[in-house]
């Protein structure tokens, strides 16, 4: 934990550089700091996997958005970011602006050529069971 999954409409893939988006998300939340000045993410924990959606629907993608002035190739990316319990509102809200921004930019090009929805949300436990095994953390937490 955390884990960021981006789901998005497979067009997209044409446009855009996916890879490149878990990247600067990955680096983007490994910015991110407590008001201790903290890390908020371990590095060896976190975690961003994309997914296109090859099957979708996006508004109506039919007449109603043709008559609005749309071409009803609409594409959607969905951002959803899993912590773990323990961080306070103002940590949960510097995390989401953090990841916002960065969203922001990256599809920035894309907003001023197509019809595009973004919406990143960040859901916090409670989990029911966790378990984890991973030799990540210690690759990271090296005096």
């Amino acid at each position: 934990m955390p884990h960021l999954v981006i789901l998005y409409t497979a067009q997209l893939d044409a446009e855009l550089n996916m890879t490149t988006l878990c990247t600067q998300m990955a680096n983007a939340m490994l910015t991110v700091r407590d008001e201790d000045g903290k890390q908020v993410f371990p590095t060896g924990g976190t975690r961003v996997l994309a997914y296109p959606a090859p099957h979708y629907a996006v508004s109506d993608g039919g007449a109603a958005g043709l008559a609005a002035g749309g071409d009803g190739d609409y594409a959607f990316v969905y951002l959803n970011v899993r912590m773990g319990r323990g961080r306070s509102p103002a940590t949960q809200k510097r995390a989401g602006q953090t990841l916002s921004d960065v969203a922001q930019a990256f599809f920035a090009p894309v907003l001023a050529q197509r019809h595009i929805g973004i919406t990143l949300q960040i859901d916090e436990g409670p989990e029911v069971f966790d378990a984890k095994h991973s030799n990540l953390h210690p690759l990271f937490n090296k005096a």
